[in-house]
């Protein structure tokens, strides 16, 4: 099949997806969790036997009695009612962004020397800050709509789908390249038939995921629901943007550069 001739689409849907998240980001900002700023965690038990736990941003002594008079009035027992501090500061966040970018540098030095080419590396890398891009824009929509909020959790999942996301492109990069040792064409050619030999073993890998996620987001209760939304939008990400992000960016790149040499 002839994927690299869609190509532009699939740029138009990456930029319309994640014009919306920027456009989110910006708005609306995000709904910061408490393990940034600090705050409460209420757990109460209800009549009905549920045990449900609540987050709070730091309140004032009139504004907890409030709470609990209010969860009291509905006949719920307190197990606890704490007030905690932020457990991510400002200097982890810092480092945080620091690793991140280190690895992602290592990352595209590293794909560049296993593929003897700086463009595969820097494509891959650009697939991956679309997946980032993606994932953050999405919470920022989720926390203004659903209160989606980031937390440590969030970090977690987004470390985890932009290392899903480089496993997969590398997959179809290796095809690229075993595929040019053995056949000749050029590289729009060899991206085709790369795509088409390992598309359904890409979505056989990724629906497993999706199932998983999506019975965690029903039954896996408040807890780790949002966990599992931001690995279910990362995974999706990730399938869309290893054959339809960083492969297209290659190809342009690579037939970019052959006009450029003949002149």
């Amino acid at each position: 099949m002839n994927w690299m001739k869609y190509r532009l689409l699939y740029f138009l849907i990456s930029a319309v997806v994640i014009g919306a998240g920027v456009f989110s980001i910006f708005r609306w900002s995000f709904k910061v969790g408490i393990d940034f700023t600090g705050g409460v965690i209420a757990e109460y038990k209800f009549p009905d036997g549920q045990d449900k736990t609540f987050k709070y941003g730091l309140l004032t002594k009139e504004e907890s009695e409030k709470i609990r008079a209010d969860y009291k009035g509905q006949g719920a027992t307190e197990i606890r009612f704490e007030n905690v501090g932020p457990s991510i500061g400002p200097e982890l966040i810092k480092k945080t962004f620091y690793a991140l970018a280190l690895s992602a540098g290592l990352i595209l030095l590293w794909i560049a020397y296993q593929f003897k080419s700086i463009k595969f590396g820097i494509s891959a890398t650009l697939a991956t800050l679309h997946d980032s891009l993606v994932l953050l824009g999405s919470f920022a929509l989720l926390g203004h709509f659903w209160n989606a909020e980031i937390d440590f959790l969030f970090v977690t999942a987004m470390l985890t789908v932009l290392s899903f996301s480089v496993h997969d492109t590398i997959v179809v990069y290796d095809r690229i390249r075993e595929s040019k040792k053995k056949f000749s064409g050029s590289i729009y050619e060899l991206a085709n038939k790369a795509i088409t030999e390992t598309m359904v073993r890409s979505l056989n890998n990724s629906f497993t995921i999706i199932f998983m996620l999506v019975a965690l987001i029903l039954l896996g209760g408040e807890t780790i629901k949002w966990f599992a939304v931001a690995l279910l939008i990362g995974t999706i990400s990730g399938t869309y943007s290893s054959p339809f992000v960083a492969v297209p960016i290659l190809v342009t790149w690579d037939e970019i550069e052959e006009k450029l040499k003949r002149g």
